[in-house]
């Protein structure tokens, strides 16, 4: 085989390329049962169908000769057409290749294959006349379920999932969260997420595993960041946001289980589309039946299924029909509104979901405090002035505020945004001098008073600020954490410059979306050193039968290994290989009962030893 050939094969074999230091070790891993088990049991049944018929044959078959034997066994027309093709991924896997010996274009399927698959047919899997029988018809279901109602119920579900999904994104936004060396998030970063989503907290997991999947949130060394194409998606409309998580659980669909929903244009049921799957896969057992789970516990969030049971955007999803399905489902999505009502008590009523571009604008200068249909913020002295750092100005907050209000801006706002805009400042935080250090930030105040509060405040203890003069405090902490702790301790608190201007802190990161890392290719690196080495001749023949002579040894077996004469017959002896060393065989013959040493070159062949 070709390098590229090969290195196909092995990736499609999924096995592990640990401990193999030749091609003998490649061989006896491709070999093994574990191995064997594992890539019969990824084939569909067609490709099973064809396996079964050349391994069971008594004779080496021709593709020629194995159409015949499948149109004898039932086969279709259809079947029969496709054989090429069937072949070639069988040819693919490793699972038939070139007979070598026998007439031209004969086909071989290995022992070790057809021992672990011809004794089960019959059994614990279909017969070779019921693996080539056509696909059973599809049955129309009926169904008496009121099919308007999963509808809007498995629409709740998928902006439910959506809305859990920004809200999760805005929290990262606002404060990272940090992952554990062990993995998983940290505890308190969990909960803050579990709350602010609207979520249980063993929810999390699934919910910030979707996140990631999809790339809308990014890790930073131990820190989780939303991404810039999270920060994209954030302003996009529910629909547009849905699609790319459906998109993102349509990939993880086998293609062969996509194929399977389109052969049913009408209803589709749970225990429909698991007899299907369990039709195609034979033999898939645990694998299986841990990825139909996993599938469905997804479907159900992504509203694709309501209460185990697959609704019509499922099927439009894996038939690759996304922007249908997102029609379907955003028809119940709540409208959203670009409109709110400012009230005297400082609250901000949306009546609807906020449109994303206005709510994130808005999270700029208020806090959210209900997060539903019906939304509601509030506006602070700490949220304006977190808004004034970002850049705002009092003109612009009111600005915005009047054209998004259906009820005009109330004086008790006014005041709140004047007053916090004029007190903006009296306490600035910059880079310490040189002189200072181990000190990194410097926080300034004209007003004495205040110095002194800060410096007593318990809530500002673990930035761990240090007094120096009766205006001024140094912390070892870097400016942005000294800021943002003022900040949240709600005190007027801006950034400035050495020259003492005020600059514009956004708490808000994003982490860069990472160009698709380079996957590893443990596979190419295997093939480097296997290939290396000489693989044909005389030589390898000889190391091909020592390894097999050794293993004999070692599991203590009985061989038949046939001899070449000097006069260039063969003859075959029943031997127990007790050693092998310097290119000599030291073994038992069975029948004479002595003991036997022959040179390796002499020996033609090895084969199991016959039954008695």
């Amino acid at each position: 085989m070709g390098r590229d050939e090969l290195r196909d094969a092995l990736t499609l074999r999924e096995f592990s390329t640990d401990g193999i230091a030749d091609l003998f070790d490649l061989a006896e891993a491709l070999l093994h049962q574990d191995s064997l088990d594992h890539v019969i049991g990824r084939l569909d049944r067609p490709h099973l169908a064809v396996l079964a018929a050349l391994a069971s044959a008594d004779h080496q078959l021709d593709e020629g000769a194995l159409a015949e034997r499948v149109a004898g066994l039932g086969a279709s027309a259809e079947f029969r057409r496709g054989l090429p093709a069937l072949l070639g991924g069988l040819r693919a896997r490793l699972l038939v290749v070139d007979a070598e010996g026998g007439p031209a274009g004969a086909l071989h399927v290995p022992a070790a294959i057809a021992t672990r698959l011809v004794p089960r047919l019959g059994d614990e899997l279909p017969s070779l006349e019921e693996l080539l029988a056509p696909a059973p018809p599809v049955l129309q279901a009926v169904d008496q379920v009121d099919r308007s109602l999963l509808a809007r119920r498995a629409s709740e579900q998928a902006y439910a999932t959506v809305a859990a999904t920004a809200e999760l994104l805005a929290a990262l936004g606002a404060q990272p969260a940090r992952e554990l060396a062990k993995g998983g998030l940290a505890l308190p970063d969990a909960r803050r997420l579990a709350e602010v989503a609207g979520v249980a907290l063993d929810e999390v997991p699934r919910l910030f595993g979707r996140a990631v999947e999809a790339g809308l949130v990014v890790r930073d060394g131990a820190y989780w960041l939303e991404s810039d194409a999270g920060a994209a998606w954030s302003l996009s409309g529910p629909a547009e946001r849905w699609a790319v998580l459906a998109e993102c659980w349509r990939e993880r669909v086998p293609p062969a289980l996509r194929e399977l929903v389109t052969r049913r244009s009408e209803t589709l049921s749970a225990a429909a589309f698991r007899e299907d799957v369990r039709w195609l896969y034979p033999v898939g057992g645990d694998w299986l039946d841990a990825g139909l789970a996993r599938l469905a516990g997804e479907a159900e969030a992504l509203g694709l299924a309501v209460a185990g049971e697959p609704v019509e955007p499922g099927r439009l999803v894996l038939g690759g029909r996304l922007d249908e399905a997102a029609a379907l489902l955003s028809a119940h999505f709540p409208a959203q509104v670009d409109r709110v009502y400012v009230q005297h008590d400082l609250t901000i009523v949306s009546p609807g979901p906020l449109e994303p571009a206005l709510d994130a604008r808005l999270r700029g200068f208020a806090d959210v405090e209900g997060r539903d249909l019906a939304s509601s913020y509030r506006v602070t002295a700490a949220s304006v002035n977190r808004g004034l750092a970002a850049g705002e100005t009092a003109d612009s907050i009111r600005e915005f505020l009047g054209a998004l209000s259906l009820t005009g801006i109330p004086q008790p706002l006014e005041y709140l945004v004047a007053e916090a805009a004029a007190r903006f400042g009296a306490v600035r935080v910059s880079v310490a001098d040189d002189g200072d250090a181990p000190a990194k930030s410097s926080v300034r105040s004209e007003d004495e008073q205040l110095i002194g509060t800060l410096e007593v405040d318990q809530s500002l203890s673990a930035i761990g600020l240090r007094r120096t003069g009766p205006h001024r405090l140094l912390s070892r902490f870097a400016p942005d954490v000294v800021f943002w702790a003022l900040s949240d301790a709600r005190y007027p608190v801006a950034a400035e410059d050495a020259d003492g201007r005020i600059l514009r802190l956004q708490r808000h990161r994003l982490a860069p979306t990472p160009p698709p890392a380079p996957a590893g290719d443990p596979i190419g690196k295997l093939l480097d050193v296997l290939l290396a080495a000489p693989s044909d001749g005389p030589a390898t023949e000889q190391a091909w039968l020592a390894r097999q002579l050794e293993a004999a040894a070692r599991a203590k077996e009985t061989l038949t290994v046939t001899v070449r004469m000097p006069g260039g017959q063969t003859a075959d002896y029943l031997l127990a290989p007790a050693s092998v060393a310097n290119g000599r065989l030291r073994a038992r013959d069975r029948k004479a009962d002595i003991e036997r040493t022959l040179p390796i070159s002499a020996i033609a062949s090895v084969a199991p030893a016959p039954e008695f």
